[in-house]
């Protein structure tokens, strides 16, 4: 496994709060607070990079010079499982423009279906953020950004909380340029391709189902 285009990000809350979902018995409700926490920690650090403009405004007392987002982003979670970093992510960016791609996992063969896509128009200039708890096999991913950047996408970031080796090297070796931030990097998958020690089914945890 390569390290370039990776960032592995390290914050004390995000340790404190992924040790909380991948506890056995932690509840539904605090599962999602603590998802949540590990997801806009992740959002501040991917938007790092992200480009800024000058903006005139008025405060109370006088006029001054801020500054504006300039990228344009489009997020892109996987569903299900994406949709709870989608809620995370419309906190800081409630405007931000969604596309969706959903893709069921056959639990006998670990391959990914593709059920339903709707998507925005997408353009070279934007900032597309391919979002999903979990990068296992890589397999979701890896067919998630081949189509966007069918659909002319050029700069895409994937965000994940737990990854595997296995998707990493999977998603490098079909998308060397797409960067990936993830807060955890695990040991690998198991005979069922989840990831070990993981935290199970994200999405089921995450919706009680």
């Amino acid at each position: 496994m390569r390290l370039e285009n990776i960032t592995l990000v390290r914050h004390p809350l995000i340790d404190h709060s992924l040790t909380v979902i991948r506890r056995k018995d932690t509840g539904t409700e605090e599962f999602r607070r603590h998802a949540g926490i590990v997801s806009k920690i992740l959002l501040v650090e991917v938007m790092k990079s992200f480009g800024t403009a000058n903006m005139r405004i008025e405060t109370p007392l006088a006029a001054m010079t801020g500054k504006k987002l300039k990228d344009e982003v489009v997020v892109v979670p996987v569903l299900r499982a994406g949709l709870a970093m989608l809620f995370a992510i419309q906190d800081f960016l409630p405007a931000v423009s969604v596309g969706f791609v959903g893709l069921e996992r056959d639990e006998k063969t670990a391959q990914a279906r593709e059920y339903y896509r709707k998507l925005p128009k997408l353009y070279a200039t934007h900032r597309v953020l391919v979002i999903d708890p979990m990068l296992a096999t890589g397999g979701s991913f890896d067919d998630t950004v081949r189509l966007l950047k069918d659909k002319g996408a050029k700069r895409v970031t994937i965000v994940c909380i737990v990854s595997a080796p296995e998707g990493i090297k999977r998603v490098q070796k079909h998308h060397p340029e797409v960067k990936i931030f993830t807060a955890a990097i695990d040991d690998g998958l198991n005979d069922r391709k989840f990831i070990v020690p993981g935290l199970g089914d994200f999405g089921d945890r995450y919706f009680g189902t």
